[in-house]
Formats: structure tokens, C-alpha cells, sequence
């Protein structure tokens, strides 16, 4: 931790009775200890602290991403883009492209969205036009991956001529970097994962919510002291790693390393996937999807856990002290979740929470369940969503009703489904639309207030107390605009010329001037 003198800034108010100190006037902040320890006009400055001159740019609490696959959204940068992809044919001519330019070399794509294809592709296409090059084509929702018959010998999986789905996709996923050459200095080592780090920094970002589905503490430890240690992080585990979690004494909110306790770097939730998702159609819903085949035995998709195991996996959690992060995309899925949370007491979050009734709004707001959510996914999923759940729109991203019911709201990203931009997902959450087109459902449009409060971990208004995690900013973020859109546009571009936790500076722009 360090200390720091902010000097000549102007505090954005976040509550909703919250004035500005000084009536909107600069005022100096200084950071001790990993906290505000004061505010006011003129303050002296200590010796040897840092002095930054904000001449009156606008600061805010830092910003949090909720949910984040950092592994996977630091190897993304460096694989086979594939988001414009609009069919098949598209994505076998680019396999077929790049196989002729590098014969042997695995490809590994990420990004495409074939909810809205036409067709599904098949591994017989894939085969013809790679041979023995493995193909791997992972959705951009992370759910499911498309791959090809070496790929399938090579991951240990059994041939086939359809995707690769859910649990057997994520168990897969791990032995994926034995077909990649990602190793320590390449897009799977700590130099890659402190870029990211350092590019979320830049976008104001002083903490995350890490649910790789590899690696664990030691390897969160082993990076973060090779130099990615520019974040606060809360790591999570999943089933798989539980008892191991609790056998080494690990409790939500407690440091990684007891030999050197860094609170910056400290436990995160269990995180649990309790169904699938839109694209996929497996994401489980009350009702069938518009497109399902009437024979096919889950036209609503389907929970991946039965209720029992996942009140006892949310039991375990809560009595070794553990939160719990419950993914659950569709209405069913979230009722089922929620049921879990209310048999056990246990404490945590809906990630996700796409489709979910008023009724079990207002349930969450009782159980002091957190809704987790992502923005930026409403403008994928709009269409999609109108076309196989017609009729429930205004059951999708219902940010109005939980804010009136006093659901605990935060954002994030799920990147890299979305980018890792907590600025996109607040323009998400104002306009609902990433287009010409009118909002969608803008009924559940917040405003920007309301969406920077959902961005930054909960926490108020900067105030003496706060945490030293704050970020200037070269605009006024909640500065009046005509519409809505323009708002989200405001908010699309926002500059960051400052980016602190616990007193340290982790990004800054180049014209903030410092001193001392």
C-alpha cells in the first residue's frame, strides 16, 4: 500500500441523497494506509507522498468487474477471432484459409455466435478441410466448442458429429493448452496476464472477480508474484477444487498467501453452473424455446444439477465459510437457485440472472441474494432472446424491477464473452441498445448514477474511510445529456487519466500532472 495526495478534484456523488462535498467544488483527497483518511480544500501534503494534480477532473470509487474468466480473456487476444462469423460455410472457409497457410498448426478460435445460424456445424465439415490439423472453435458464450475429429482424439473425447456441450465442454477445456504452445512466456504466463490486468486498469478497474476454470491459489500466488499483482483479485473455486479450498483453510475474503497476507489477492466465491445458456438453448427455462423440436427431451433446456446436489454443494460452502456464485441464465434455473439459497441460508449471488420473474425479484431482494449481471450481454442477446423466448422480454435484464424491489445489483463483463469494459456494460444498462434501434425495453433502463453505483463493489460516495481504490476521470460521468443514447455514448468513451488502489497508482493517463 502508499500513500497519495489527490489534489484539486471533484467528488461524483453515487447515492441518491448524495451531494458533492463542497457543493461540486475541488477538494484535496489523501489516501494512507489503504484508505481516505482525509478530504478538504488545501490539505498539506506529508512528506514523501505522492502528489497528483486532478485540476478538476471528476473521481469515483474504483470500478469492479463482478465476472471475470481472466485465463480465457487473456488467451482470447491472442486466438482466431471468430464473433464475425455468420454461418457454417463462414466458419469453414476460414478454418479451410488458415490450415492452407500453416498445415499442422492447431487452430483455436473463440468468439462466434451461432444462436442465430441457420444450421449447425458439423465435425465431417470441419474434417474436410482441415485433416489432421486440430480445429477447436469455441462459442463466444464459453458453453460449447466445435471442434474436429484430431481435436476430439487430442482432448480425450469420443467421436461425434455435433458440438462439444456444457459439463463436458468445461472439463475439456482444461487439457485445451495441450494442443496450443501457451506456455510462461506466451499468451498463458504472467506477462500476458499482467497486460490484461494493466489494459482493465486503463478502464478504471481496480478489482475483479475471477472464475477461471483452471489453475487455483498457487497459481494465482506464483503469478502474482511474477508481477500481476497491479489488481485486487478474488479468486474463485469450483466444485471440483471445494474441499481442497477448505482443507487449506481458505475462506471467502481471506487472504491466498497466510505467509504474506496480502488483502489485495484473498478468496472469492464457489462458483457453481447451474444451467447453460441462450445460444445454446440449454439455459433452463419454465418454458420450451420458440424453435424446439417438440420430440426433443429437454425443449427447455435443462438444470445441469439436480436440486439436491446443489443445496448440498451450497450447504458445504456456506457452513467452511464460503460464498456461493450461482449461475443460473433462465427462469427456471434462477427459481431453482433461489430455493437452494433460502433452504441453506447460504450467502452469495445469481450470476447472470437473464431471465428471471417479478416474483423471484422480489425473492432475492429478501434473501439478500446479489444479482450479478451483465449488461453488455442484453445487446448480443436482443435479438436472439425475441426470437426463441418471445414474449418475455420484459422479464430479461429486469434492472427497474430489481432496483425497486432493493435487489443488491452489481456489474461485470463475463469476458471474454463481453470485453472486459465496465464502461460498455454502464452504456448497456442506460440505453439498452448497441445500435440505431430504439432501446429495448427501456422500462429497465437505469441511470447513469444508478449504473455507476452497480460498478463499483458496493461501495458509497468517496468519503474519509473509503478505500484508497479510486478513479479520476476526464469527464463528469453523470453530467446531464438529452437522451439516453447520449448518455451511453458519453459513457462508451469516458477518458480515465488516474487509476489507484491502495494508494498505488496502476494507470495514469499521460496528462495528469504530478508533483513531489
Amino acid at each position: 500500500m502508499s500513500d497519495l495526495l489527490v489534489r484539486g478534484c471533484r467528488i461524483v456523488p453515487l447515492g441518491v441523497g448524495d451531494v458533492a462535498p463542497a457543493g461540486g467544488e475541488p477538494v484535496d483527497v489523501l489516501i494512507s494506509s489503504g484508505r481516505v483518511v482525509e478530504i478538504g480544500a488545501g490539505l498539506d501534503r506529508p512528506d514523501g507522498v505522492e502528489e497528483v494534480l486532478a485540476e478538476g477532473r471528476w473521481l469515483i470509487p474504483g470500478l469492479w468487474d463482478q465476472h471475470v474468466h481472466l485465463g480465457q480473456w487473456t488467451l482470447s487476444r491472442g486466438r482466431v477471432d471468430t464473433l464475425g462469423l455468420r454461418s457454417p460455410e463462414d466458419a469453414v472457409a476460414l478454418v479451410a484459409r488458415l490450415v492452407e497457410q500453416e498445415p499442422g498448426r492447431p487452430v483455436i478460435g473463440w468468439g462466434h455466435r451461432p444462436g442465430n445460424w441457420a444450421s449447425e456445424g458439423s465435425v465431417a465439415a470441419l474434417d474436410a478441410v482441415s485433416g489432421v490439423t486440430p480445429v477447436v472453435l469455441i462459442a463466444g458464450d464459453g458453453h460449447h466448442a466445435w471442434l474436429n475429429s484430431a481435436a476430439l482424439a487430442a482432448l480425450g473425447l469420443g467421436a461425434r458429429e455435433e458440438v462439444v456441450r456444457e459439463n463436458e465442454w468445461f472439463a475439456a477445456y482444461e487439457r485445451l493448452a495441450a494442443l496450443t504452445d501457451d506456455g510462461p512466456e506466451d499468451g498463458a504466463g504472467p506477462r500476458a496476464y499482467r497486460e490484461s490486468l494493466a489494459e482493465a486498469a486503463a478502464r478504471g478497474v481496480v478489482g475483479l472477480v475471477d472464475f477461471e476454470f483452471t489453475g487455483g491459489a498457487a497459481e494465482w500466488l506464483e503469478r502474482w508474484h511474477a508481477g500481476c499483482d497491479l489488481l485486487r483479485i478474488r479468486m474463485a473455486t469450483y466444485a471440483e477444487g471445494l474441499e481442497s479450498v477448505i482443507a487449506s483453510g481458505l475462506r471467502t475474503g481471506t487472504p491466498l498467501d497466510p505467509a504474506d497476507p496480502d488483502p489485495r489477492l484473498v478468496m472469492g466465491p464457489l462458483k457453481i453452473i447451474s444451467d447453460g445458456s441462450l445460444n445454446t438453448r440449454t439455459a433452463w427455462c419454465c418454458e420450451p424455446y420458440a424453435d424446439a423440436d417438440p420430440s426433443h427431451p429437454q425443449p427447455a433446456g435443462a438444470a445441469n444439477l439436480a436440486p439436491h446436489e446443489l443445496q448440498a454443494l451450497l450447504a458445504r460452502a456456506h457452513m467452511s465459510g464460503l460464498h456461493v456464485a450461482t449461475h443460473a441464465i433462465g427462469d427456471a434455473a434462477v427459481s431453482a437457485a433461489l430455493d437452494a439459497y433460502a433452504a441453506t441460508g447460504a450467502l452469495g449471488s445469481i450470476e447472470h440472472a437473464q431471465l428471471i420473474s417479478h416474483a423471484d425479484v422480489e425473492r432475492m431482494a429478501a434473501l439478500g441474494v446479489r444479482a450479478s449481471a451483465q449488461p453488455a450481454h442484453l445487446l448480443d442477446d436482443r435479438d436472439l432472446s425475441e426470437q426463441i423466448w418471445p414474449g418475455r422480454g420484459e422479464r430479461c435484464f429486469p434492472f427497474v424491477w430489481m432496483r425497486d424491489a432493493g435487489v443488491r445489483l452489481v456489474f461485470g463483463s463475463d469476458a471474454p464473452v463481453s470485453p472486459l469494459d465496465p464502461w460498455l456494460a454502464m452504456a448497456a444498462a442506460v440505453h439498452r441498445s448497441a445500435d440505431d434501434r430504439d432501446p429495448w425495453h427501456p422500462e429497465h433502463a437505469l441511470t447513469p448514477r444508478e449504473a455507476l453505483a452497480a460498478s463499483v463493489d458496493e461501495q458509497p460516495t468517496v468519503r474519509v474511510g473509503s478505500p484508497g481504490d479510486v478513479v479520476l476521470l476526464d469527464r463528469d460521468p453523470l453530467a446531464p445529456a438529452g437522451t439516453s443514447g447520449e448518455s451511453a455514448a458519453a459513457l462508451r468513451s469516458m477518458p480515465v487519466a488516474l487509476t489507484v488502489v491502495a494508494g498505488r497508482i496502476v494507470h495514469r493517463a499521460a496528462h495528469p500532472a504530478a508533483g513531489g
